[in-house]
C-alpha cells in the first residue's frame, strides 16, 4: 500500500491541489458569497472524516492537507484550469506508482465535489456540470 514516502514533494502537493481545488472548484462554479462560508467547512468537515475513517492509508494522509493552493485573487477560470491539471496529473501519478489508489483518490474527489455542492441544500445544474468536469479530469466514463 502506498504512502506519502512513496511520491515527490511535488506530486504529493498536486494530488492535495487535486483534492482540494475540487471543492473550491465547486463553490465558485455557483457563487452566492452567503453560501462560501458553508461550503468551505463542508470542505473541511469531509476532509476531517476522511482522516479518521478512509479505508486507503494514502487517502487518509492525504486528507491532511492544509490549504487549498489557491488565493483569494485567484480567478475562478484560474481554479478550474490548475485543478483539472491537477486531478490530470494525479490520477496519471498514482497509475504509475500507485494504480491501486486511483479509484480511491477518484472516490475521495468526487465525494468532496457532492458534499460541496450539497452544503447549499441542493445540487445545482451549474454545480452538477462541474461535478461532471471533475469526472472526466479523473477519467471516469
Amino acid at each position: 500500500m502506498a504512502t506519502k514516502a512513496d511520491f515527490s514533494e511535488d506530486e504529493w502537493k498536486t494530488m492535495q491541489k487535486g483534492i482540494t481545488g475540487a471543492g473550491v472548484l465547486v463553490s465558485v462554479s455557483d457563487r452566492d458569497f452567503t453560501d462560501t462560508f458553508g461550503e468551505a467547512s463542508a470542505l473541511a468537515k469531509y476532509l476531517g472524516r476522511q482522516r479518521e475513517s478512509a479505508a486507503s492509508d494514502l487517502i487518509r494522509e492525504l486528507a491532511h492537507a492544509k490549504g487549498t493552493g489557491f488565493g483569494f485573487t485567484d480567478s475562478p477560470q484560474e481554479v478550474e484550469t490548475e485543478t483539472l491539471e491537477a486531478l490530470r496529473s494525479s490520477v496519471a501519478t498514482l497509475a504509475a506508482k500507485a494504480s491501486d489508489e486511483v479509484d480511491a483518490y477518484r472516490q475521495l474527489v468526487l465525494g468532496i465535489g457532492a458534499f460541496v455542492a450539497e452544503a447549499k441544500g441542493g445540487v445545482t445544474d451549474v454545480e452538477a456540470a462541474t461535478i461532471a468536469k471533475l469526472e472526466e479530469a479523473l477519467g471516469v466514463s
